[in-house]
This record gives C-alpha cells, sequence and structure tokens, in this order.
C-alpha cells in the first residue's frame, strides 16, 4: 500500500507513537508499504514550531531531515497538477493544508494516513483512519 502521512500521524509516529491505533501503527511499520510525505506537512511543522506549539531537541531542519530519512519517507511532490486538483476537494474550511495534502493524495493515488474527521469522509479520498 502506497500511504501519504497526514502532518499529525508523521508527528505522533515520531514524537507520541502512542496515539497511534494498532492498525495504523501496524500499516507504518510494515515494510511492504510505501510511506509518502508532502512538503505541506513541513511547512506545517514549521508553523507549529514558530508559534511554540510544538518544541524539537534540535532546529526543525535538522530535525526534519533525520526525521525523513529515519522513517524512508518519500517527497510527494507539489506539482500544478494537485495545485489544480485543490479547486476540487470539498472540505466545510479553507485550510490550505488539508486541501494541499488531500489532493496530493488524489493525484498520486495515495491512500491518506489521517485522525482528522473531515478528510475521512471526503469523497474520492482512499484513506486509513487513526480511530
Amino acid at each position: 500500500m502506497r500511504l501519504l502521512l497526514d502532518t499529525h500521524i508523521w508527528l505522533w509516529s515520531l514524537l507520541e507513537p502512542a496515539r497511534l491505533t494498532g492498525r495504523v501503527a501496524r500499516a507504518l511499520e510494515d515494510e511492504e508499504n510505501e510511506l509518502w510525505l508532502s512538503p505541506i506537512s513541513v511547512w506545517e511543522l514549521l508553523i507549529l514550531v514558530e508559534k511554540g506549539r510544538l518544541s524539537l531537541d534540535m532546529p526543525v531542519e535538522q530535525w526534519t531531515e533525520r526525521a525523513t530519512k529515519a522513517g524512508a519517507l518519500k517527497e510527494a511532490p507539489v506539482t500544478q497538477e494537485v495545485a489544480l486538483e485543490t479547486r476540487k476537494v470539498a472540505l466545510p474550511h479553507r485550510d490550505p493544508a488539508d486541501r494541499f495534502i488531500a489532493a496530493t493524495a488524489r493525484v498520486f493515488k495515495l491512500t491518506l494516513v489521517t485522525a482528522d474527521q473531515h478528510l475521512l469522509g471526503l469523497r474520492g479520498l482512499a484513506t486509513l483512519a487513526n480511530r
């Protein structure tokens, strides 16, 4: 399975693994699965750190490099096709990060791993629920 990690799933897997359900934890550990991360998640991490909502034990650039290598994550590119697909993402809010992450999953045919209720109910989006 090709799994795109929502930002919170990526961060929980590294910082708070007890927040992951057994099913999600097994999926992330399964070497048969490809794990993908959007650069939008790195952008969200930067915002969390800048706002003081998350603190890391090293500079964010170094932490991100280590975190992506340790998880053998593939980078899902932000392309024109992804940007155009964001217009088709029907969410009850205008969060650009959620729109880009959902659009990325659709364009690259990835299963989004998330606990976000809004994304779990989105039409045309394959998901693996953390609940």
